[in-house]
């Protein structure tokens, strides 16, 4: 027991040494870190530049398109001669051309489709600040499951203390003949339990801080502790707003409602581009074309039988040709493709209302949850702290019955699980009741903060 003992105390006095030369995080700190590195933030990052792409694509359009070309073909066999007869001949030919074209009109389709840009660009953005947010509530959560696992370990090791001064004055006791030896026996077992208990504790606050580094994709050969901050005092804590008021601001601040109120707006963009593809279309378009042979000849000093290639400069002079002109495309029979495409936008903006009503209906779901559990985790929090105040009462008064023989070992040790057990309790309570409420006042536009 004593080797066990020895090695018990030498294991917190080394763990204690190695979280001294760490530094410190606040709340803050770890939610920044987060934001930085996290990979879904990244992710949806790529998704807001993908977005902007799409954006800028869609007011390019708008630009006239002009493009070049050329070809160099060779020619082999029969060819017409300028005899007006056919013989074998080979030739090599080079042509190129250029071309512009320039929408006009297509019953605003551009127009809309740049709206519908701009929304799905701001739809993006606000998933990135939900993704955000969720990282934001998740890290607060695995920060008071840290704070509460700590001061768990506190109270047990508080206990422990306890037990140990219990079993100096036992030992006299026993040395004096008062109390049997079986009671020292039975209270070094209870300090087993309660050092048992500890390294529990202790195992808890170091999975938590696992839990944390591993969110924040923290590298293996990088920790931390956290700052411990002060707490509100809840004697005096309550909810000071309910449910309806909470969401009735959230609807106008809840990125996922805004994101989800953009794409309904977007998939009405993309009807009004489906019905724009009844409508005819006008474009302006215009062309240049040359081409030079090397098969072309011309008779040298009007000697039809004396003849040579005509040169480059002269071809590209006298085979150039040029035009512009208008188009109107009128829309008559597509195979019912436009119609098709109106009833599918219009069934997509039914699917993102829908979508819009039920992230409507799981806020307001959320936030009454959080209100009910803040509500109730406050009133377990008095109620605990009413039973924490008659258990140390109880307890106190059995460690003098205790002290003088008047109660056994187990009574003893029954008052002193249950004063740990109240404890426990109402630390359960006091860090539920701050984690709901800072859920609600998250949702009410109040940015976490410990």
């Amino acid at each position: 027991m004593k080797n066990l003992t020895a090695i018990f105390i030498l294991t917190i006095l080394l763990q204690g040494m190695a979280l001294k030369a760490q530094e410190t995080w606040s709340l803050q700190q770890c939610i920044d870190y987060a934001i930085e590195n996290n990979i879904q933030i990244k992710q949806q990052q790529l998704s807001v530049n993908y977005q902007e792409n799409q954006l800028n694509q869609s007011r390019f359009d708008r630009l006239p398109s002009f493009n070049g070309q050329i070809g160099n073909n060779y020619n082999f066999g029969r060819s017409l001669t300028y005899q007006n007869t056919y013989e074998n001949t080979n030739s090599v030919s080079v042509s190129g051309g250029l071309g512009a074209d320039l929408t006009l009109w297509n019953g605003s389709t551009l127009k809309n489709a740049i709206r519908q840009r701009e929304l799905d660009l701001k739809a993006s953005i606000q998933d990135m600040q939900k993704a955000k947010d969720d990282l934001m509530l998740t890290i607060a959560a695995l920060y008071l499951e840290i704070l509460f696992a700590e001061e768990l370990s506190l109270i047990d090791e508080n206990q422990m203390e306890v037990t140990r001064q219990q079993i100096s004055r036992t030992r006299q006791l026993v040395d004096a003949g008062s109390v049997a030896r079986g009671a020292l026996l039975e209270i070094e077992a209870q300090l087993a339990r309660e050092e048992l208990q500890f390294v529990n504790s202790q195992n808890r606050t170091q999975l938590s801080y696992l839990n944390l580094y591993q969110l924040l994709e923290l590298p293996m050969s990088k920790s931390f502790r956290i700052e411990k901050p002060l707490l509100p005092d809840l004697h005096t804590g309550s909810v000071n707003y309910n449910s309806l008021e909470i969401f009735r601001n959230a609807i106008q601040t809840r990125p996922e409602i805004l994101a989800a109120q953009l794409r309904v707006e977007s998939a009405r963009s993309q009807l009004d581009q489906a019905k724009g593809a009844r409508l005819p279309r006008l474009s302006f378009g215009a062309n240049y074309y040359n081409n030079y042979n090397d098969n072309y000849t011309e008779a040298i000093d009007n000697n039809p039988l004396n003849r040579r290639v005509i040169p480059v400069g002269s071809q590209l002079k006298n085979n150039q040709r040029y035009g512009f002109g208008f188009t109107l495309n009128v829309p008559v029979f597509n195979k019912f493709q436009v119609r098709t495409g109106i009833s599918n936008a219009e069934l997509q903006i039914m699917d993102y209302e829908y979508r819009l009503q039920n992230n409507r209906n799981v806020l307001q779901k959320d936030i009454e949850q959080a209100y009910t559990n803040a509500l109730a985790a406050l009133k377990r929090f008095i109620s605990s702290e009413k039973a924490v105040e008659a258990s140390e009462e109880a307890f106190r008064y059995a460690e003098e019955k205790y002290n003088v023989g008047m109660v056994t070992t187990v009574e003893y040790n029954q008052m002193k699980n249950n004063l740990t057990a109240a404890q426990s309790q109402l630390l359960q309570s006091k860090y539920e009741y701050i984690f709901r409420s800072k859920i609600l006042d998250f949702y009410n536009g109040i940015p976490i903060k410990l």
